[in-house]
């Protein structure tokens, strides 16, 4: 007879009371995973925070590199070789010859000279006529919006369709300026023939076409311009006129240089006005050169004349001019934040 007493079998590995699992439980497999989520999505909103303002303003950096930069670099070498148009790649070393004949050049001299006249002619009325108009639509006036929006309407208009509504007005045989001059008894006036004349009428574009974007400027500064020191100045017995004298024009200050500045660089790059004002529609700025422009003469060297190698001279130039206007401008505008 067998004995009963048997060995209790030991217990079978993995059997019906499984061990605890290696990976943990199911809500620690859920928040491992919620957290590896989070951790990715920190790194992505780290590499969005650090990378995303290089790509929103990468567009105008490539577009300046295309259409700023290489072309100032191209027309730089350019300049310092003779280069014709009808031949663009073949290029002769000449150094600074072309530079060296600029200033020989009596064209470029006389363009240079215009270019003076017309900008002063053309920018002190109108940013004269720009100040005024901004302070009176300062006031509370009826439909002002309505001419806030009509001063626009000069700027968004074409040069072309602008300076041909001009050459109409100032015709010699049948211009309506001649036609009022001629009212009040005064001889007509060939005003695309005779240097002055033709000068003051294509300033008289530009003083139409600018006045209103001007204005708008000085406009948003005046109302910048807090109240309190009107008030103060009326209590003291200020009129009106002194209360723009002494409160409305200095703190117009960095803003009437910020006009002037930009109204230099405008006009030291005159082109469009004086093309189109010559009856001729050539560069040449009239028979006698009397309106040509320094943006009329390099168009005349490069396009007409074929030489760009002189052309891309004339346009360093240019460029030299306006970092020296840019030179006055930051030596102006410390003086004043100094003085101020």
């Amino acid at each position: 007879m067998s004995a009963r007493n048997e060995t209790a079998a030991s217990p079978v590995k993995g059997g019906a009371a499984p061990g605890r699992p290696p990976g943990g439980t199911a809500s620690e497999n859920s928040e491992n995973e919620e957290e590896r989520r989070r951790r990715k999505l920190s790194r992505r909103w780290q590499r969005d925070m650090r990378w995303s303002p290089y790509a929103f303003v990468s567009p105008f950096f490539l577009l300046f590199l295309a259409f700023g930069l290489f072309p100032l670099v191209y027309t730089g070498w350019a300049s310092l070789h003779q280069v014709e148009l009808t031949a663009p790649t073949d290029m002769e070393w000449v150094g600074l010859r072309n530079f060296t004949r600029i200033f020989d050049d009596e064209f470029f001299w006389n363009a240079a000279r215009n270019t003076l006249t017309i900008g002063v002619i053309s920018t002190v009325p109108q940013l004269l006529m720009a100040m005024g108009i901004a302070h009176i639509l300062n006031y509370k006036l009826r439909a002002s919006t309505f001419y806030r929006v009509a001063m626009l309407a000069p700027y968004a208009t074409s040069i072309a369709a602008a300076s041909l509504v001009f050459v109409l007005l100032f015709g010699r045989d049948y211009g309506m300026i001649n036609w009022a001059l001629d009212f009040f008894g005064i001889n007509p006036v060939d005003w695309q023939g005779d240097k002055w004349p033709s000068q003051f009428a294509v300033s008289t574009i530009i003083i139409w076409r600018w006045t209103g974007y001007n204005a708008l400027i000085y406009l948003a500064a005046m109302q910048a311009i807090p109240q309190d020191l009107y008030e103060s100045a009326a209590l003291d017995g200020a009129s009106r006129w002194k209360q723009f004298l002494h409160v409305t024009l200095p703190s117009l200050r960095p803003t009437i240089l910020f006009t002037v500045v930009v109204s230099t660089i405008g006009a030291s790059q005159v082109f469009g006005e004086p093309l189109l004002f010559d009856a001729n529609k050539g560069a040449s700025g009239g028979a006698e050169h009397q309106f040509q422009t320094l943006g009329l003469y390099l168009y005349e060297q490069g396009w007409i004349n074929q030489h760009l190698g002189r052309a891309s001279a004339i346009a360093w130039m240019m460029f030299l001019i306006l970092i020296v206007i840019g030179i006055i401008n930051y030596v102006i505008s410390r003086r004043l934040r100094a003085s101020s």
